[in-house]
């Protein structure tokens, strides 16, 4: 299993409340990092781990996952994010979110621009949902009601990791299909919703000043590369990193690649 990493607290909002893990000097610059659907704050473990040398990181778990707990939806998340920063006293910081996460992101740098120095789009894109996209997720909520989660986190562990890694039986892997199996069923058919209502963010592009740095797995057939491309080539001054051997959770598949990739672009 992936071990623990940083110091786990909690603090009150006025929605709800977060916990998040925390590690680095509280002098260095702040790394927020937002895990995607439908997973929690362990997902970031490594890159705490690693990054906290140097940055001070914080990975929050977003209401309704991990024991966050608050409204569920992608514009209260974004919400969520500035009235996080302002309990914490944190005037500035990077936003790095994945998949989901980098849906809350582009939404939160788009509202409260003045709050985030940088940005981090990982395996993530500003389209909205399909029409197919939307029945998809339909279908997914009637499936879990019907025969609870297990047979969603099994589809969808084949989805987001290469064959490689999923054959290797990674330690990542089992602990990633636990926290699925943990959530709650009503948190995952409430956040299918919220997906599936978002609105692109894609129109907001030209708006980002900060520096922004894309990052997707070569083999990511969720959010594909064609996303991330479209991120670089809308957002001014965008770089891309593409990580081979890598799918939807490249920060799990490829972690050395992914906290190099982060720690070039911060300093």
């Amino acid at each position: 299993m992936i071990q623990p990493s940083g110091q786990e607290l909690e603090i009150k909002l006025r929605n709800g409340s977060i916990s998040y893990n925390e590690a680095g000097e509280k002098q260095n610059p702040v790394i927020i990092f937002i895990h995607g659907f439908p997973f929690d704050k362990k997902m970031w473990n490594g890159q705490l781990e690693t990054l906290s040398r140097n940055f001070r990181c914080i990975a929050i778990d977003l209401p309704g996952y991990g024991n966050s707990t608050g409204d569920i939806s992608i514009e209260s998340y974004a919400d969520l994010l500035d009235d996080f920063m302002h309990m914490m006293q944190i005037e500035s910081a990077a936003i790095c979110g994945l998949s989901m996460g980098g849906y809350i992101a582009l939404r939160a740098i788009v509202k409260y621009p003045e709050r985030f120095s940088h940005l981090l789009l990982c395996d993530t894109q500003c389209i909205a949902d399909t029409d197919e996209g939307r029945k998809k997720r339909y279908s997914t909520i009637e499936l879990i009601e019907k025969e609870g989660l297990g047979p969603f986190a099994e589809g969808f562990m084949k989805n987001i990791f290469t064959e490689k890694n999923l054959q290797g039986n990674e330690n990542y892997i089992q602990t990633i299909k636990a926290t699925i199996l943990s959530t709650k069923p009503e948190t995952v058919t409430a956040t299918l919703k919220a997906l599936a209502a978002r609105t692109e963010t894609c129109s907001n592009l030209k708006d980002i000043k900060v520096p922004t740095l894309v990052i997707c797995g070569e083999e990511d057939k969720i959010t594909p590369v064609k996303q991330s491309q479209f991120l670089q080539e809308n957002i001014q001054g965008a770089k891309l990193k593409l990580l081979p051997g890598a799918a939807h959770m490249s920060n799990l598949e490829q972690p050395a690649l992914f906290n190099e990739a982060v720690s070039e672009f911060m300093m």
